[in-house]
């Protein structure tokens, strides 16, 4: 994927000077050994490394703005191994503004009851040195995530872990660039909204372009980057006999291939790394972006159609909060129902742009007619999903307020053959049933484009709204 993570997490731990330096050497150790612990994990996406036992209030402040400043740390874990009195922690803590995880957990799994002394007690005192700390978050109304239990243990470790894909996130969607190419689709609400009110609570900027900028890329292109590109394509996909070389339409896949190295080109000349693309703007470009949105989104980039940058701001984040993940997320619309008498499915799909990152086989490269957007027929892949849990999620703007509804669901297999549906899909069962599901999500204003993904669950959005501080719905 189009990520290359550099990125880790700082781990703090409290104590004070009164225990003298024998103590704190003992807090130090026993802390390396947690952090190996974790970063032994396969649950854990990023490096936790040590910052410093923290005894003093200036400790504290300056270890803070350190943090702040250091553009690899993406979010913090502290933790209490004996009692720190928790106002030295006050300037650091107004100074800090990265995701904070609280581990109230303890160095020592049980009372060694034979042996149990005060020295002991002196240095296994998380248990009211965390209250001490944590009385202090709620009361300056710091957000942060508490995770409870011992460190060795396996529920644990996973929490570190979903929480630190929701720090990937945050980090990612505050730096994030989305190019709209184009504007939203004529007349609709759900893809419209308030992109600098977007940028002040996520930190993502939303700027317009023109389809000419695309087409300067195209101009620009030579043959070598188009074979390279072809080459990709007859060894990833397999392709129809009219668009292989030699066949009557091999021109649309070349037209289909420059219109993703046009793309990306921009993408890369301005920094952005999500877009928009809607079938009423399409200037100069022969076709609708099929494969070539596709191939993209299956790079990492954040996608919307028809303009909804909301969606492809959030389909870069959560891309990159699985980036390690092979399951697969994507672009999707809810698009028709299957009604039976016992159960009833949601059948997802759009036109062309589903990211072939969650096919359950080799996709196909076809190319059929569209109806809209006044253009040659366009390329796209098309394929059916993989099987499994997962979630469709929505970045909603209320006017008021933003809010990210989460519905899980489940991918079922296809049992059709669909000879006449040329597109990508996916059959989804949602939860907890298909009635209250879909009048909660109308209820609550949801869209009808979502970012659909086998890789996350509920957990991962729930921290990531945490640390947004805003609304998560879960359905």
């Amino acid at each position: 994927m189009y990520f290359d993570n550099k990125k880790n997490i700082a781990f703090l731990c409290g104590s004070q000077h009164l225990y003298g330096k024998e103590v704190i050497e003992r807090v130090e150790i026993n802390v390396r050994e947690i952090i190996n612990n974790i970063n032994k994990s396969s649950e854990i996406p990023v490096l936790i490394y040590f910052k410093k036992v923290l005894t003093s209030s200036e400790d504290i402040s300056k270890a803070c703005s350190e943090l702040n400043n250091d553009e690899s740390c993406i979010g913090v874990i502290i933790w209490m191994h004996t009692f720190s009195p928790a106002k030295m922690w006050i300037s650091g803590l107004k100074k800090l503004s990265l995701p904070i995880c609280h581990l109230h957990s303890q160095f020592n799994k049980e009372i060694p009851w034979d042996n149990i002394d005060m020295d002991f007690m002196n240095i296994n005192q998380s248990a009211h040195g965390d209250r001490e700390f944590s009385h202090l978050l709620t009361r300056m109304k710091i957000p942060r995530k508490i995770i409870v239990g011992h460190w060795s243990d396996n529920n644990v470790l996973s929490e570190i872990g979903v929480w630190s894909r929701s720090a990937l996130g945050w980090n990612e969607i505050q730096n994030l660039k989305v190019a709209r190419i184009g504007d939203n689709m004529r007349d609709v609400a759900v893809t419209d909204g308030d992109k600098l009110e977007a940028q002040i609570k996520f930190g993502f900027s939303v700027n317009g372009y023109d389809t000419d900028d695309i087409l300067d890329e195209i101009n620009s292109l030579n043959n070598e980057d188009l074979n390279l590109i072809i080459d990709e394509y007859q060894k990833e996909y397999e392709i129809v006999d009219e668009l292989k070389k030699g066949g009557k339409l091999h021109k649309s896949l070349i037209d289909a291939v420059k219109i993703e190295l046009g793309i990306e080109k921009f993408l890369n000349k301005t920094g952005c790394l999500a877009f928009t693309t809607t079938f009423e703007n399409l200037g100069g470009l022969k076709q609708l972006p099929g494969i070539s949105v596709q191939r993209l989104m299956n790079k990492g980039y954040g996608f919307g159609a028809e303009g909804d940058w909301k969606t492809a701001a959030l389909l870069r984040t959560m891309k990159v909060m699985a980036f390690d993940q092979d399951k697969g997320t994507s672009f999707m619309e809810d698009y028709t129902y299957h009604f039976e008498k016992k159960e009833t499915f949601v059948l997802g799909s759009h036109m062309l742009e589903i990211c072939p990152s969650i096919s359950d086989s080799q996709p196909k490269c076809e190319i059929h007619p569209l109806s809209i957007g006044n253009r040659n027929d366009p390329v796209r892949l098309v394929f059916n999903a993989k099987t499994g849990k997962g979630i469709n999620v929505s970045m909603v703007d209320l006017g008021d307020n933003f809010k990210i509804l989460v519905n899980e669901v489940e991918s079922v297999k296809i049992k059709n053959k669909l000879p006449k549906l040329p597109v990508a899909r996916v059959l989804l069962k949602i939860y907890p049933n298909f009635k209250d599901a879909t009048r909660a999500w109308l209820q609550a204003g949801g869209s009808h484009h979502t970012v659909f993904s086998l890789d996350l669950n509920y957990n991962h959005l729930k921290d990531f709204c945490e640390m947004a501080e805003v609304e998560c719905t879960k359905i």
